[in-house]
């Protein structure tokens, strides 16, 4: 196998696993973000800082290490550059298609609606306050309302009161929430669900779409805070989002891993969110859940390297370690405790800094597929709980 120059773009703890699941395959990594030290950097072969939302900062690189592959890690990226890239023959994962249409949500949230006739909660879109306003009197009360660019979570609230101090404070929170100047949103109907899945969903240059088992998971804030693998659902509905995900990709284009997002509800699968790479909940694959975690499967489909098949090997559960200030890490205090306990396992991001709700390691727990996912859920959670950030 021929090694292949992969840029990277955003170089978060996500990247960081991605860059090392290309490396086992031989191939040469350039980790990219707007600030040095990032995780992916501490384990790329070379890296660059600019600010990638700066289209021509972004070109100069790409002349510069003129790479094979380019593999976003995040939204905040002046994505319609790619479509250049693709015909300069850069392959960008998956596709200048799905990067530009995940990265907005108007645009994702059309496509599945409108166009591919996916279950949806209902929705319009803002433009200004007065928009807003008029928006929540047509979808109601409860709603949610959500920038149209953003990540995780920024920005993102549920309106449970019509008041008109309310409605100013949530659309002020998504307007400090959106990212560039971009200052339009999107307003949910509130959808009462059961649960929430994320089904990662595996492209291959063969054509065979390829599912891992569903992953369960909690958030707070718009971001995850702990996901377990496998999650409870039934055949029929494990079915339902099943189609749903291949449609989505499908139409998408590319190969690589996705993470499709779905409210379980007694109505049946409503479609959620898309990102068309590895996915946070997806680090409970981490604790060797299946025979390939989600970042090998995602070296893989890049590189058009086969995957028979996807194998739930035990039960799994991540928890967050979270910061909860502005600051630098002195230590992590716990660490010796939680490692005490069988089947666990603690990921550090090695973040230079911190700040409140900075996701800045998770807690790894596994048990046999006999017992209860629902243990090894809790296990995690009180783990993290003994786990503290000393600063400095």
């Amino acid at each position: 196998m021929q090694q292949k120059k992969i840029m990277l773009l955003g170089s978060g703890e996500l990247g960081k696993e991605v860059v090392i699941a290309l490396q086992r395959l031989g191939q040469y990594v350039i980790a990219v973000d707007s600030y040095a030290g990032a995780p992916a950097m501490q384990v790329a072969h070379t890296f660059e800082v600019i600010n990638m939302l700066d289209g021509e900062a972004l070109d100069k690189i790409v002349d510069k290490h003129k790479p094979d592959f380019i593999v976003p890690e995040i939204e905040a990226i002046r994505t319609e550059r790619f479509y250049d890239y693709e015909k300069l023959g850069v392959t960008v994962v998956p596709s200048a298609k799905a990067a530009n249409f995940t990265m907005n949500r108007k645009a994702i949230r059309d496509l599945a609606a409108k166009e591919l006739g996916l279950r949806t909660a209902n929705y319009l879109y803002a433009t200004t306050l007065q928009e807003f306003t008029k928006a929540v009197e047509t979808i109601g009360i409860p709603c949610v309302l959500k920038p149209l660019m953003s990540s995780s979570g920024k920005g993102q609230s549920v309106l449970k009161d019509n008041s008109k101090e309310a409605i100013e404070k949530v659309w002020n929170y998504a307007m400090e929430g959106s990212r560039g100047d971009y200052k339009e949103v999107i307003v949910e109907a509130f959808i009462k669900f059961d649960s929430e899945i994320t089904l990662l969903t595996v492209t291959q240059k063969n054509g065979n779409t390829l599912f891992c088992p569903p992953i369960g998971h909690r958030q707070e804030r718009g971001d995850y805070q702990e996901s377990w693998q496998p999650c409870a659902i039934t055949s029929a509905h494990l079915e339902e989002a099943k189609q749903m995900a291949a449609k989505v990709t499908k139409a998408l284009t590319g190969n690589g891993i996705w993470g499709v997002e779905f409210f379980l509800t007694p109505n049946g699968v409503y479609f959620s969110e898309l990102s068309p790479r590895p996915h946070d909940t997806g680090m409970v694959t981490l604790a060797n859940t299946q025979n390939f975690n989600e970042f090998e499967l995602h070296a893989r489909a890049i590189l058009g390297l086969p995957i028979p098949e996807i194998q739930l090997l035990c039960n799994g559960a991540s928890a967050v370690i979270l910061a909860d200030r502005v600051g630098e890490v002195k230590e992590f205090i716990g660490i010796e405790e939680v490692l005490q306990t069988n089947n666990t396992d603690v990921k550090l991001f090695n973040k230079p800094t911190t700040r409140p709700y900075r996701r800045m390691g998770v807690v790894l727990t596994k048990s046999e597929l006999t017992n209860k996912v629902d243990d090894c859920k809790n296990a995690a959670i009180e783990l993290a709980k003994k786990i503290e950030i000393s600063y400095k």
